[in-house]
């Protein structure tokens, strides 16, 4: 037998349950509903005060369901999906919705911005709203239309679109070369600017041998924890990066960056770009815009460029 209806609980409160449920951290949910964490926690409190009964075994890290938080989840996230795609379609009647595109902050402000242009000239009626992300997102539940992926190939979900490898190299602003000793390893006698991440082929101490890292280190190091203040920092002049060259591609054409010479060899790059779709059957702004960022792609595939003359 059903409840009434006047006696069902809040729908806000079903909206924090299945926020936290599908992330299975109260942080996360509260980045998704734009509320603070003490506000998804009371949600949580009065429903399960409404319910009688735990919804979820709070841990160290992220929250686990109780027998009774499973059931309800199972039952409450299909019927709110089902209630955000309606509430999509009929968005959509009422007028013409963005095409919502998510990317690292390194990949949205290197590849995606720089070359905006061209897909206003193509398409100037497209609405495309950027989502820069270092976080994995939950397209459909967060109404993201396509997503730029950085991943090994057996990692690439299916349906992925390949858009691009990943070429590594050392590129600093043309100053910092002419101004440097020019007999010495540049790795060596320059300072080197660091990104914090765990995957070894962008950290120098893959290229550099322990005492070459040492020895470098003693030179100036300059850490960052988004890849593209690394990039603008090199073109200020503050060092040397490991440039990603498919991202960093325009600024080594167009002269603000330079490869820089070296004896060493770049450890390979595993990963690749790949171009995820939220739906099997994209609309038709959503279509073009995924056609669009595969051109771009394919320009964007050459050969890596060769290094300054010193």
């Amino acid at each position: 037998m059903s409840v009434p209806l006047v006696r069902l609980f809040p729908l806000d409160l079903l909206k924090g349950f299945v926020a936290v449920g599908r992330r299975m951290s109260i942080t996360q949910a509260a980045d998704d509903l734009c509320l603070t964490q003490s506000a998804v926690s009371r949600q949580i409190h009065a429903l399960e005060a409404q319910l009688k009964v735990p919804l979820f075994v709070r841990k160290h890290r992220g929250v686990a369901f109780t027998a009774e938080g499973e059931r309800l989840f199972r039952s409450a996230d299909s019927a709110l999906q089902q209630l955000q795609d309606v509430v999509a379609e009929v968005r959509r009647i009422e007028g013409q919705r963005p095409v919502t595109v998510t990317a690292s902050i390194g990949v949205t402000g290197l590849w995606l911005l720089p070359r905006l242009g061209s897909l206003q000239k193509t398409h100037p009626q497209l609405d495309v709203r950027l989502s820069a992300s270092n976080r994995l997102s939950d397209l459909r539940a967060e109404g993201i239309d396509l997503a730029v992926r950085y991943c090994r190939d057996a990692a690439a979900p299916p349906g992925a679109v390949r858009l691009f490898g990943e070429h590594i190299a050392p590129v600093a602003h043309p100053s910092l070369l002419r101004e440097a000793d020019t007999h010495d390893e540049p790795l060596l006698r320059l300072p080197l600017l660091e990104f914090d991440d765990p995957r070894p082929w962008l950290q120098w101490r893959s290229w550099l041998e322990p005492g070459g890292y040492h020895q470098a280190s003693q030179r100036g190091m300059l850490r960052f924890n988004q890849y593209d203040q690394v990039i603008h920092a090199a073109l200020a002049g503050q060092g040397i990066a490991l440039g990603r060259l498919e991202l960093v591609r325009p600024l080594v054409d167009g002269g603000q960056l330079v490869i820089v010479p070296t004896a060493l060899q770049a450890p390979p790059s595993p990963n690749a770009y790949w171009l995820i779709h939220a739906s099997d059957q994209p609309r038709e702004d959503v279509r073009r815009v995924a056609e669009w960022i595969c051109r771009e792609a394919a320009h964007t595939v050459r050969t890596p460029g060769r290094p300054a003359a010193m």
